[in-house]
């Protein structure tokens, strides 16, 4: 038998089969890289908020079995400023009022005067069997240094451990009554200071999704009536379909 050259055919399934798993590893990297980017870093100066409207045509978005109606001047993309099926679906509101972009808002939404005072929004398919106020015992309390700091308004502050995967980052923790506590993470340091809306919360609204919703760090003391309001206005825009 002669010897095999790299011009056969059992050379070239060989060679197909490795660089496919080469780049199902790279695929696979990749995914994680960004499951752990979304589920536990947003750093960057900035959030990006350019193509402002103040249009308050009314817009509904289905995404899976719920269908969100909300104003275009509180869409944050424009791409995104339109009826239909959607994957994902990004809002921006000002603190406290809670509504979008106008001009008494410009201020806020430009952040020309410094006091940050926008919240972002986004709905997405539940991903997960329990939201963020449900991880906490089964997932956080593992990751936290014990115990805590206080923090404003009756709430304690946890530093994650170094294999935690959320360095730079502390979670912030309040007790409620008859209720699964109040849970969010929130950058620290540098990455704070440059960020608009450091701290992450999670919940589940509607029939099956998830909602994100990002705030400035100097909201933590109002944590009581933010929650109230960002649930409270997610349900007032959501329709089941």
């Amino acid at each position: 038998m002669g010897q095999q050259t790299t011009d056969s055919p059992d050379f070239e399934v060989v060679n197909s089969t490795l660089i496919l798993k080469v780049f199902y590893a790279f695929a696979a990297l990749a995914i994680l890289s960004v499951a752990v980017s979304v589920g536990g870093r947003w750093f960057g100066r900035t959030i990006s908020m350019a193509g402002y409207t103040d249009d308050i045509s009314m817009h509904e978005i289905v995404i899976g079995k719920d269908v969100i109606s909300a104003p275009a001047n509180m869409i944050r993309f424009e791409r995104s400023r339109r009826d239909g099926v959607a994957s994902r679906l990004d809002l921006y509101l000002r603190w406290p009022e809670m509504d979008g972009y106008g001009e008494a808002a410009r201020p806020a939404f430009n952040n020309s005067d410094g006091n940050k005072r926008i919240i972002f929004l986004g709905f997405e398919p539940r991903m997960m069997s329990r939201d963020m106020s449900g991880r906490l015992q089964p997932i956080y309390s593992a990751l936290t240094v014990q115990p805590g700091v206080p923090g404003p308004e009756g709430m304690t502050l946890y530093g994650f451990r170094e294999n935690s995967g959320y360095l730079n980052e502390v979670l912030a923790v309040a007790a409620r009554a008859g209720e699964l506590p109040f849970v969010a993470r929130c950058l620290s340091g540098a990455e704070a200071e440059e960020s608009l809306a450091p701290c992450e919360r999670d919940v589940f609204v509607g029939q099956d999704l998830s909602l994100t919703y990002r705030f400035p760090r100097e909201l933590l003391g109002e944590w009581r009536a933010l929650d109230t309001a960002v649930i409270a206005k997610a349900k007032a825009m959501l329709r089941t379909k």
